[in-house]
């Protein structure tokens, strides 16, 4: 596609020809280069983080004004609105309220574990209340952020110009703490996304040590040393340690991390649980908020109430049901419905070297940090080494005029270029003879010679140490070894702000089952199905059917009792099973919803039949020809509302009967009314299949079957409502083996072919 040419018209109506025209451009190429650019400008200057200092550009422009401003920790606090207006007025060209969000996040105690900036006024709190504006708050720099500015003055990195080319700003800070892995860093880019939490800086000091011992050490040595996430907020994470160590390797995966509680007795047998640590980057109230959503929808039946009681720290007040409710289910219910329980994402997306974004793993991290350090130290100890040159230099010459006192006092005195005759009598360099005409008569003294005599010597010292750091690769990486170690000091374990706040642990084992009853309040309920697929709930046991009411043309096909906790397993002439938890049945107003608004029912099956499932029992499975199996109850859960193929049957064949496999005999009735019984240990035991031919029919097929115990005979129902009941002895003209045609049913059976 192409943008054509738009001629202007040769008489443009001043009398003149105009040539001009607009230029055509292919359009696919001018996005492509547009967007390029867009994209780039937003993976480098604004979502992802420089792997050496961890910051992004608009944190970094934020602690640079900082220092400008001689904010240091030891310094009074200035206004907000200071800082904010020198930022985007010198450095950051963007609206004022994003940086002043960047701002404030870097002082908030639960959002960075280790603050950059010191606030004084509201900076907003954990429930999510917004800071207050940038006209009332006050803020310096903190110890952390000096360390990532440390050695800035002493060319430790370049500077480039800023946008409007009228002052400097530093590509990178010097970095000295390790504010990447410490602080850690989220951002969304184009085509690709940041996603780091904060961790331990003692323990990352640790693993860089043992990394400059050891560069190719692996990721399961350095989780050692970084056991994982250290978040602001706490908590404990669950995983396991080879999926941290695999996350650390890949750069990608993710962390659970569930909130801290302890169980409080309240005595006679009661107890209250706090809540006393919250996941990282979880918002206090909303999370009150879910849970008394939740309680009033009564998904937590074992919970009663929700109290908060947090001041300064958390303390949210879980108080049970009653006190017979186990605490870790009902915890167990919690972490699944609410965000006591969450997922940290891990994506160590970074630019590498600040131009290359990449996905690193935790090695890549720390051994791009050493070599920063190590650059650092190279150019702040080259920098060191020319001052001290030049300040030898001085002293040189400081030191010949002191030597030859009178000669100097003369060639001042009367010479018409002192200078010139200085450096031509001596032999000094134009900076000797600078400073020795710059001197001050005070400094002729005695004493002040002995000082540079002094200093003199020093400096040299200095020097030959510093050359002799900047020819060996080791004396350099003992050095930045030392200086981690004093970072590690600085933060370690034993201090206030180093001790580690996330703790590990392992999730405790409970059966699925009972935590999905436990989010489920338990009440009788009493399940219809009619004979055209409508589904409903009542509410409560009801002891007579007959008062039910359909839609004009349907009847009840089936009723029983439940519980809103239980299962209820559908079975449907296409030989599938559908599992319905019961508190998601339609209610009881109206005539409720069609059965395949619930579950993924094929449009040509219907419902043989419906019933409440019980764990550990049997079910007889058969088909319209008179195959079947025996197959585990449990075997037929279908975790999906497409259901599970357990009978296999194909047009016109069709499932015809699912009934209970409690007994060691098997009585079929066929549709010719004849009856046979056999043991049931001729019938198979699978989980999915055709089944075994049961009873033989020359028409038709069958029409009914009961398994039951020999011993206490079989029985049935007639529409009269009485029992009938056939001894083992009455039986024996009926009994044979699978697949015989059997004989006419006993009198009494019912006429319509059916035991009950």
């Amino acid at each position: 596609m192409c943008m054509g040419k738009n001629l202007i018209p040769p008489d443009s109506g001043d009398g003149k020809d105009n040539d001009s025209f607009i230029e055509g451009v292919d359009l696919k190429s001018a996005l492509e280069e547009r967007y390029l650019a867009y994209a780039l400008s937003t993976i480098m200057g604004r979502a992802l983080p420089d792997v050496r200092d961890g910051l992004k550009p608009v944190h970094r422009r934020i602690l640079h004004a900082m220092r400008v401003l001689k904010l240091d920790p030891n310094a009074g606090f200035k206004k907000c609105a200071r800082i904010v207006g020198d930022v985007i007025g010198k450095f950051h060209p963007h609206g004022d309220q994003s940086v002043y969000d960047a701002l404030v996040r870097l002082a908030q105690e639960f959002a960075v574990r280790y603050p950059l900036v010191d606030g004084q006024g509201n900076f907003g709190n954990i429930d999510g209340d917004n800071a207050a504006a940038m006209r009332y708050t006050e803020a310096r720099m903190t110890e952390v952020a000096t360390l990532l500015l440390q050695g800035i003055e002493e060319d430790a990195v370049d500077f480039r110009e800023t946008y409007d080319g009228e002052d400097e700003e530093p590509v990178v800070l010097p970095g000295a703490f390790p504010n990447l892995l410490a602080n850690g860093s989220s951002g969304i880019a184009v085509g690709m996304a940041t996603s780091i939490p904060p961790h331990n800086a003692a323990e990352l000091c640790e693993a860089a040590i043992h990394l400059i011992k050891h560069p190719n050490a692996s990721i399961d040595t350095l989780v050692g040393y970084v056991k994982g996430p250290d978040f602001p907020t706490g908590g404990m994470i669950t995983d396991e340690r080879q999926s941290i160590v695999e996350a650390y390797s890949t750069g990608k995966g993710g962390f659970r991390v569930r909130a801290s509680w302890i169980k409080e007795d309240r005595g006679r047998g009661g107890y209250q649980i706090i809540v006393t640590e919250i996941p990282y980057s979880v918002q206090k109230s909303r999370l009150i908020e879910k849970i008394a959503e939740l309680l009033q929808n009564r998904r937590l039946p074992l919970l009663g109430d929700v109290i908060d009681e947090s001041a300064e720290d958390i303390r949210l007040v879980l108080e049970p049901k009653s006190r017979a409710v186990d605490p870790e289910l009902l915890m167990e219910s919690l972490f699944k419905l609410t965000d006591l329980e969450s997922r940290v994402p891990l994506n160590m997306n970074v630019l590498s070297g600040g131009k290359i974004p990449r996905v690193m793993s935790l090695r890549d991290i720390l051994n791009e940090w050493l070599a920063h350090r190590r650059e650092v130290l190279c150019r702040r100890s080259r920098h060191r080494l020319a001052k001290i040159e030049r300040r030898l230099e001085i002293l040189g010459g400081f030191l010949v005029a002191y030597l030859n006192l009178d000669e100097v006092i003369r060639i001042i005195r009367f010479e018409d270029e002192p200078k010139a005759e200085l450096m031509k009598t001596f032999s000094l360099s134009e900076l000797q003879a600078e400073s020795i005409l710059n001197m001050r008569l005070r400094s002729l003294r005695k004493l002040e010679e002995l000082e540079i005599k002094t200093e003199f010597d020093g400096l040299s010292e200095e020097k030959s140490s510093i050359e002799e750091l900047l020819a060996s690769e080791e004396k350099q990486w003992a050095t930045v070894k030392w200086q981690i170690s004093e970072v590690k000091k600085q933060f370690g374990p034993d201090t206030e702000l180093g001790r580690r706040r996330t703790t590990f642990g392992v999730a405790p084992e409970h059966d699925l089952e009972a935590i999905n009853q436990a989010m489920i309040e338990k009440e009788p309920v009493t399940v219809v199905i009619s004979e055209k697929g409508w589904m409903r709930a009542l509410k409560g046991h009801l002891a007579d059917f007959s008062a039910l009411t359909f839609k004009e043309g349907d009847n009840l096909k089936s009723a029983f009792h439940a519980e809103t906790i239980d299962k209820l397993l559908l079975f449907t002439t296409g030989g599938k099973f559908y599992t319905v938890n019961v508190d998601k049945l339609p209610g009881g107003r109206g005539h409720g919803e069609p059965v395949r608004v619930v579950i993924d029912m094929d449009n040509d099956a219907d419902i043989v039949s419906a019933f409440k499932y019980h764990a550990g029992r049997k079910l007889l499975v058969a088909s319209t020809l008179g195959n079947g199996f025996i197959v585990e109850e449990d075997e037929v859960i279908a975790n999906t509302r497409k259901g599970k193929q357990v009978l296999n049957v194909k047009l016109p064949v069709e499932a015809a009967l699912c009934v209970v496999a409690a007994g060691d005999m098997i009585a079929v009735v066929g549709e010719n009314r004849k009856m046979l019984c056999f043991p049931a240990s001729q019938i198979a035991r699978m989980a999915r299949g055709k089944g075994v031919r049961m009873q033989k029919y020359k028409d038709g097929g069958i029409k009914d079957a009961r398994v039951f115990d020999l011993d206490e005979g079989l029985s049935w129902q007639d529409s009269a409502g009485r029992t009938h009941i056939r001894s083992k002895d009455e039986l024996k003209e009926w009994m044979g083996d699978r697949a015989q045609a059997g004989r006419l049913v006993p009198k009494g059976f019912p006429r319509g072919g059916r035991f009950s």
